[in-house]
């Protein structure tokens, strides 16, 4: 059995974590190194992933030479996927993205243009798209049970990018005042805000349930928190030929959906031309209205089954099965959803109406 060998390279973001987690318990993959330039970073995944000396780095290239990963995590700052996207592009390795896509349209064109020069895979992650829910949502829409989409509704959030880490443990109100000031999320040059960070999930996972299509045109308003210069709070609306969809994002919830839903619910809710459902995160079932049936019922989430459990998993069995990634994880739909980010982006800083940005 082929061990694949995985590295997992900056750890800006606290998902790194949760991927390394995941690629640990994978019974065909080890991990064979990570480096971040911040040795402090790394402690806390050398310890539970029982990493010698010899397997942790600050200097990326050594990392990539000595440890010779099949492939590599990235998680650094938004604003940065682009730059080392190109970094790890250079020694031919396949690459997983933690969410958003990038920074900027031209950023993510540019991460797809490195990595394909090399002929090497190049995935996305969006860690709602492993959610039973969700998933359940793609498949009773690909089953015509809502007819054709017309309108996605997403709302997502938490109470703030600072309040957990890695496997969510949560931190102390002391905690995150003192990161506040010096985290690249509060930070507009590095990608940081509701907007950049969270707005993804709903337009990346609704194209997915919209097949794909575009809108024409995208309205955004974000708040404007005092004493900031990112938002916590952001609302797009984009219209499409057959109707509108609206994405919002929320920094400042009471509490965290994963522990106690909140209210406005995070999740997603489609309307159809036969009928609506709406898949509220981490609950274990859809709640389904059908021209046949039009009272609300629920329907069980589906048990999800390998290889779609989580984007380690779904990663190393593209790779062995020389299977190109697909749905909300590739770089189609995440451009998609990159442009609709794109375009709310200027919306909300000229404060009009733009046409979706190509």
């Amino acid at each position: 059995m082929k061990k694949w060998k995985i590295a997992g390279i900056n750890f800006d973001h606290f998902h790194m974590g949760d991927l390394l987690r995941m690629a640990a318990n994978h019974p065909e993959a080890e991990i064979v190194a990570i480096c971040d330039e911040h040795p402090a970073r790394m402690a806390e995944a050398t310890r539970n992933f029982g990493l010698g000396a010899g397997q942790v780095f600050t200097d990326y290239r050594a990392c990539l030479e000595r440890a010779k990963p099949d492939l590599v995590i990235l998680c650094p700052a938004a604003a940065k996927h682009g730059e080392w996207t190109a970094k790890v592009a250079a020694h031919g390795v396949a690459i997983m993205v933690e969410k958003p896509f990038a920074g900027s349209l031209a950023e993510a064109d540019a991460m797809v243009a490195a990595q394909r020069a090399t002929g090497k895979e190049l995935m996305i992650n969006w860690p709602l798209a492993w959610d039973p829910g969700i998933r359940t949502c793609k498949r009773l829409i690909e089953e015509g049970r809502i007819g054709d989409v017309l309108e996605v509704h997403s709302y997502g959030g938490n109470r703030g990018p600072l309040w957990h880490g890695a496997d969510k443990l949560e931190k102390t109100a002391a905690q995150v005042q003192s990161e506040k000031p010096h985290s690249w999320f509060y930070k507009r040059s590095e990608g940081g805000g509701s907007l950049q960070d969270y707005a993804g999930y709903g337009t990346t996972i609704g194209t997915w349930f919209q097949g794909g299509r575009k809108p024409i045109e995208v309205t955004c308003v974000v708040d404007e928190p005092a004493g900031l210069e990112v938002d916590e709070h952001s609302v797009t609306i984009a219209r499409y030929a057959h109707g509108l969809s609206k994405f919002e994002t929320r920094w400042g919830t009471f509490t965290d959906p994963w522990t106690t839903q909140t209210q406005p619910k995070c999740g997603f809710v489609v309307n159809g031309t036969d009928g609506t459902l709406s898949a509220w995160n981490y609950d274990p079932f859809i709640t389904l209205q059908t021209r046949a049936r039009p009272e609300c019922h629920r329907v069980e989430a589906d048990a999800v089954q390998s290889p779609y459990q989580d984007p380690v998993q779904y990663f190393l069995h593209c790779l062995a099965k020389g299977e190109p990634v697909s749905g909300p994880v590739s770089t189609a739909i995440s451009r998609i959803g990159q442009q609709i980010i794109d375009s709310a982006m200027l919306s909300a800083r000229e404060k009009r109406t733009v046409r979706l940005l190509e």
